[in-house]
C-alpha cells in the first residue's frame, strides 16, 4: 500500500513528519534514487535512503531519556552553517537509530526524549494535544509579581501571544514554568520581551517523564511504568489510530523486559 513519503519516515523511527517535510525541501530524502518529492508516495518494493543511508522499520520499539548538557545541538546533522558540531545523537552514540522528539536550545540543559517511533514523536511535538513541558529558570534579577503574572497570561512575541501556562517563583531570581507549546526559544523570547535575561535554562519533565536519576549527560531507558502513562496520556491521539500503539505495547512488553532497563553514560 502506498503512503506519503513523510508518513512513511515517521512511521520508520526517522523523524517526525514536520521534519521530514524540511528534509525533502533541503534533497537529503531519495526513492529508488532520485530525490523524493514533498507528497510524494512510497510503493511496497521501493527503497527510501536518507543522507544516502537506507531506511528501515524498526522491529525494537525505543525509548530514551536524556539528561542534555550544554553544547549538544538536538540534530541529526554533522555541520551547521559549514561548522562542525556536537549533535545529540552522536554523542550518545546509542548503537541503533534514534531521533530527539524535539529541541531544547544548545545552551539549554535537561530532560529530551530520544526514539524511533515516529508516530509518538509526532503525537508529542504538537501543541495542540497540549502536553505539558516544565522548566527551572534563573533570570538575571530579581523576579517580580508583575512578571509572574504576566509570563502566566501570556507575552506578545514573534507576533503572536503565547498561551496562558503555569507559573511559580522558587527564589528571588528563579522561577518554574509549565508550557503547553513549543515556539522557537519561547521562555528566553518571554523573558526578553518583559526586559529579563534567562542565565540557566532546564528541562525538568514531559508529560510523566522527569529529569529524577540522570546526571548531565546520561541516558536510560524509559521503565514499563513509564511507557504505560505515557501511553495512557496519548491514546486519544489521532496520531494513535484505534489504540494500536498501546495494543503493541501490551505485545512487546515482555520482550523489552527481557532487554534490561538500558545503559547509562
Amino acid at each position: 500500500m502506498a503512503v506519503r513519503i513523510n508518513k512513511y519516515l515517521s512511521e520508520a523511527g526517522v523523524c517526525s513528519r514536520r521534519e521530514a517535510d524540511r528534509m525533502l525541501e533541503q534533497g537529503r530524502i531519495c526513492i529508488d534514487g532520485i530525490p523524493a518529492l514533498p507528497g510524494q508516495k512510497v510503493e511496497d518494493g521501493q527503497t527510501v535512503t536518507v543522507d544516502g543511508k537506507t531506511v528501515r522499520k524498526e522491529d525494537e520499539e525505543i525509548f530514551l531519556a536524556f539528561y542534555k548538557p550544554r553544547g549538544i545541538v538536538c540534530t541529526t546533522a554533522e555541520s551547521e552553517n559549514g561548522e562542525k558540531i556536537v549533535n545529540v545523537v552522536d554523542y550518545i552514540n546509542y548503537p541503533k537509530r534514534v531521533y530527539p522528539v524535539g529541541r531544547l536550545d544548545q545552551n539549554s540543559e535537561g530532560l529530551l526524549l530520544l526514539t524511533n517511533q515516529g508516530e509518538i514523536m509526532e503525537k508529542i511535538l504538537r501543541s495542540r494535544y497540549g502536553h505539558e513541558k516544565e522548566y527551572f529558570v534563573r533570570v538575571n534579577r530579581r523576579i517580580t509579581p508583575e512578571f509572574l503574572r504576566k509570563m502566566s497570561q501570556g507575552v506578545e512575541i514573534l507576533d503572536t501571544v503565547t498561551k496562558p501556562c503555569k507559573v511559580w517563583q522558587e527564589d528571588e531570581k528563579s522561577f518554574h514554568i509549565i508550557l503547553t507549546q513549543g515556539l522557537n526559544r519561547q521562555i528566553r523570547r518571554m523573558c526578553e520581551a518583559l526586559g529579563y535575561e534567562v542565565k540557566d535554562l532546564l528541562r525538568v519533565r514531559v508529560m510523566n517523564i522527569t529529569l529524577d536519576g540522570l546526571k548531565d549527560g546520561q541516558y536510560r531507558k524509559l521503565t514499563d511504568q513509564e511507557l504505560n502513562e505515557l501511553y495512557d496520556q496519548l491514546k486519544d491521539s489521532s496520531a494513535l489510530p484505534g489504540g494500536k500503539y498501546k495494543e503493541q505495547w501490551a505485545a512487546t512488553q515482555d520482550n523489552r523486559t527481557r532487554q534490561g532497563k538500558g545503559k547509562k553514560r
